[in-house]
């Protein structure tokens, strides 16, 4: 048995805008695919660039899906009530991208697809995001952490657009 303690660096944006206008944005910047459908297509695609073709088609503009969705605020709102906050977590991700790092890092596969969390406070809505490559760099390797942090990069444009 092994323990691993893993530093993790929080990106955080802040939106005046409404909760809804925020998701919007950013549900526009991703694909929506039918999550089951494509992830079969891609194990059963004859070529990893047919795999890549399926996948590219599903992204959205920013090469990205959302891949789940958690509506953490209904949860809120059977204490609270309807005057709960809202609360959303985002799966995000890629397969194909997904794939590139955890060949090299298996562990990665925990980390992916990653959260973005869009909850309602009094300071306005928080898009709040854990770097990919935060918790690929305890595992050393350079390839797995280039992919990392495009798709940082990726995922932090994509949350400073919707704010």
């Amino acid at each position: 048995m092994t323990t691993r303690q893993i530093q993790v660096m929080r990106f955080t944006v802040i939106s005046k805008k409404p909760f809804g206008e925020v998701i919007a944005a950013l549900e526009k910047g991703v694909g929506h695919p039918d999550v089951k459908k494509l992830m079969e297509g891609v194990a059963a695609a004859p070529s990893e660039a047919d795999a890549e073709k399926l996948a590219q088609a599903a992204a959205g503009p920013t090469g990205l899906m959302e891949l789940g969705r958690f509506d953490l605020g209904s949860v809120l709102r059977r204490e609270v009530g309807a005057n709960a906050r809202q609360c959303i977590r985002f799966l995000i991700g890629n397969p194909m991208v997904m794939k590139q790092m955890v060949k090299r890092v298996p562990d990665a596969g925990s980390y992916a697809p990653v959260t973005v969390l869009v909850d309602e406070r009094a300071d306005g809505v928080h898009l709040t995001y854990d770097r990919m490559a935060s918790f690929l760099s305890p595992y050393g390797s350079e390839e797995a952490l280039q992919v990392a942090r495009e798709l940082d990069g990726k995922i932090e444009a994509l949350m400073n657009g919707a704010a």
